[in-house]
Parts: structure tokens; C-alpha cells; sequence
């Protein structure tokens, strides 16, 4: 037996193996470019939805705001002023608590693409692999 098979036989093997690691790591920049991809869309979604909310509430509660005031003008326009900013600051409060509460239950970014590498790792036979910084 030679000692020029037994190379060739590692060489191809060892080409085939960073062939197949290529390919890996090829498929998992693919994953983690689609995960980027979908999170540049949902906050750009959520931009612009949360700006359009923002303009056109504030005309609407600006004109209603106006048509109370106008109403009680003669009358008690001191008292419809404060409930008017009462009403504000309560729906203020609310807005930001739903905000907060949005935000801690948005998706992990990255979350498939670290559980992909993850399993790739255990499928490698490493012994410790951790997601988490």
C-alpha cells in the first residue's frame, strides 16, 4: 500500500469537509440576512404607521379639543379646558404604558439564526455553546 492513495483519500475528504463547512456557513449568512432583512421591515413599518398615528391623532384630538371649547365658551370654558388636559395626560399615560409593553414583547433579533448555529454546534459534537452574551 502507498502512501500517495492514502493523501489523496484525506485530501478529498478534508476538501469535502470545508466544502460542506462552506456551504454551512453559506446557508446560516443566508438566514442571518433574511433576520436583519424582516426586522429593517418591521420597524420601518412600525415607523411609519406610529408616525401617521401620531399626526393624525393630534389633528383629531387638536379639532375636538377646539369644538369643546368653542361649546362651553360662554359658560364654563375653565372647567372644559381642565378636563380637556386631564383627558390628555390620562390618554398620555396610557399610550406610553402600551408602548413599553409593545417593546418587551418584540421578537429577539437574530433569534433563529443563533438557535440554527446552536444546533449546528451540537450536530459538531461541541460540548458548550452559549447564545447568550
Amino acid at each position: 500500500m502507498s502512501a500517495r492513495p492514502l493523501q489523496a483519500g484525506l485530501f478529498a475528504s478534508v476538501k469535502r469537509l470545508l466544502a460542506t463547512m462552506l456551504e454551512l456557513g453559506s446557508t446560516r449568512l443566508s438566514l442571518i440576512s433574511v433576520e436583519i432583512q424582516e426586522q429593517i421591515e418591521y420597524a420601518a413599518g412600525l415607523l411609519l404607521w406610529g408616525v401617521t398615528a401620531i399626526f393624525f391623532g393630534s389633528l383629531t384630538v387638536l379639532l375636538f379639543a377646539l369644538t369643546i371649547l368653542i361649546v362651553f365658551w360662554d359658560t364654563h370654558r375653565l372647567l372644559a379646558a381642565g378636563l380637556i388636559t386631564g383627558a390628555f395626560a390620562v390618554i398620555a399615560i396610557v399610550a406610553a404604558l402600551t408602548v413599553r409593553g409593545l417593546l418587551r414583547r418584540r421578537p429577539q433579533f437574530l433569534a433563529d439564526s443563533a438557535a440554527e448555529l446552536k444546533r449546528d454546534a451540537a450536530a459538531l459534537g461541541a460540548d458548550t455553546v452559549d447564545q447568550d452574551p
